[in-house]
């Protein structure tokens, strides 16, 4: 476990767990408050990435799973981030919610592969997503740092088992 090996590691990564806990309440939170997003924004998005954004082999789950539903999944997406909001800030179940917020990190990653378009220079695709490959690098950093364990009710937890 890092908090073993190295106090300072372990706490460094609770204060990047922590921050990155801040920015999804902020994502979240503008998704839940309005019905803008679920209603309007969202479907926005959904369409940019079928029509051409999304890798390939991911546009038919896109088309025939979720946009028949936009207003809820545009209301999960919100929810789904206050969750690791808060999952992040108060240390609880870090590790499931790591998991949960790499696959998210790599749904948004799938849908949005081909926004700077076909064609351009390889590292580009990399480049448009700095948004989400080094959130999903986090998370997967998060699970196996077990980083609820520091400064957070994982190891709160733990103690009582």
């Amino acid at each position: 476990m890092i908090s073993e090996q190295s106090p300072r590691l372990a706490k460094t990564i609770a204060v990047v767990r922590n921050a990155t806990g801040f920015l999804f309440l902020l994502f979240g939170e503008y998704k839940i408050a309005s019905p803008d997003f679920a209603h309007s924004g969202f479907p926005k998005y959904l369409q940019g990435y079928i029509q051409g954004e999304a890798v390939s082999f991911y546009r038919p789950f896109l088309a025939h799973v979720v946009q028949p539903h936009t207003v809820f999944f545009g209301y999960a997406v919100g929810v789904l981030e206050l969750w690791i909001a808060v999952s992040m800030i108060a240390g609880l179940w870090v590790r499931v919610t790591s998991i949960v917020g790499a696959l998210f990190m790599l749904n948004l990653t799938l849908s949005t592969w081909w926004a700077p378009g076909h064609g351009v220079a390889f590292w580009r695709y990399f480049g448009a997503e700095l948004d989400t490959i080094p959130l999903l690098f986090l998370f997967l950093i998060f699970f196996s740092s077990d980083a609820g364990q520091t400064w957070g009710l994982d190891a709160v937890l733990r103690k009582r088992t």
